[in-house]
This record gives C-alpha cells, sequence and structure tokens, in this order.
C-alpha cells in the first residue's frame, strides 16, 4: 500500500497521522482495546479483508503501537497494546467525545464510559495540567517549540 508519509513534516500532527492516519488504524485500537485481540476476531468485527488487516497490524506493530504475543503453537498471535498505544486511546476517546456531541444523533451515544476510579459514568475533558481548568482550541496561544522547522 503506497500512501504519502507524513512522519518527518515538523508537525505532532502529522506524525501522528503517520502512525494511525488512515481509517482501519483507530478501530483496529479500539477493538483490541476492549478485547479483541485476535486475528479472526479483528477481522470479523470490522469485515475487514485479510490483507489490508494483516497490512495494518504490520504496520502499528512497526510504530510500536501494538505488539504480538503468540497464543498458539501455529504462528498465530495476540494483539495487545504498549504504553504508546495505550496513550493513543487517550486519543480516541477525545474522538468519541466529538462523535457523541455532534453525529450520536437522537438516540445518543453506542457506547458510555464508566471511571473505575469514581463509578460515574463520563467522558474526555480537556484540562491544563498545571492549573486544571479547561484547555480547548479557543483557549490556548500557538508557539514555536524547541523541534520546530527553522
Amino acid at each position: 500500500m503506497q500512501r504519502t508519509s507524513f512522519g518527518d513534516m515538523a508537525c505532532s500532527i502529522a506524525r501522528t497521522l503517520d502512525v494511525i492516519g488512515e481509517p482501519w488504524s483507530p478501530l483496529i485500537l479500539r477493538d483490541v482495546w476492549v478485547g479483541m485481540n485476535r486475528f479472526d476476531q479483528l477481522q470479523a468485527d470490522l469485515g475487514i479483508s485479510r490483507k489490508v488487516l494483516t497490512e495494518r497490524l504490520n504496520h502499528l506493530v512497526d510504530q510500536g503501537v501494538l505488539e504480538r504475543h503468540p497464543y498458539d503453537k501455529r504462528p498465530r498471535y495476540e494483539y495487545r497494546l504498549t504504553a504508546k498505544g495505550t496513550e493513543l486511546v487517550d486519543l480516541l476517546m477525545v474522538m468519541v467525545r466529538w462523535g457523541d456531541r455532534w453525529l450520536a444523533g437522537e438516540a445518543g451515544p453506542p457506547v458510555l464510559y464508566r471511571h473505575r476510579a469514581c463509578g460515574k459514568i463520563g467522558g474526555v475533558d480537556l484540562r491544563c495540567p498545571h492549573c486544571d481548568q479547561p484547555m480547548h482550541a479557543g483557549d490556548v496561544d500557538l508557539l514555536p517549540g524547541p523541534g520546530a522547522a527553522v
């Protein structure tokens, strides 16, 4: 599968898209997160071709987002999120918040998220790690960082 590489761009959004910027990868990560760890489970849930699923899983493993664990004497593997992959699920939860707000319609959200620490149903809320105030697009100024293109 030939596609444009964004990995060398001096942009964290572009670099992230280089890892999960095609439609199947976020859905694969979602499924692995909820416990569908085997190839056949993923294929059945997503209705994806074996070829495309193999390519996507290989890419996610190569990127360090998933890791393979053998579960059979034959070359069969379960896929598990790495720490890098688990943090990407946080990004998916932000996507869930947007989709629930703008696309769920009258039926409401298809999934609810219960916070284990308090037992309450909630969602992601972006906050500043220093002052705990909301941190959304209109609340920030963009400044050049140390990795900015010169």
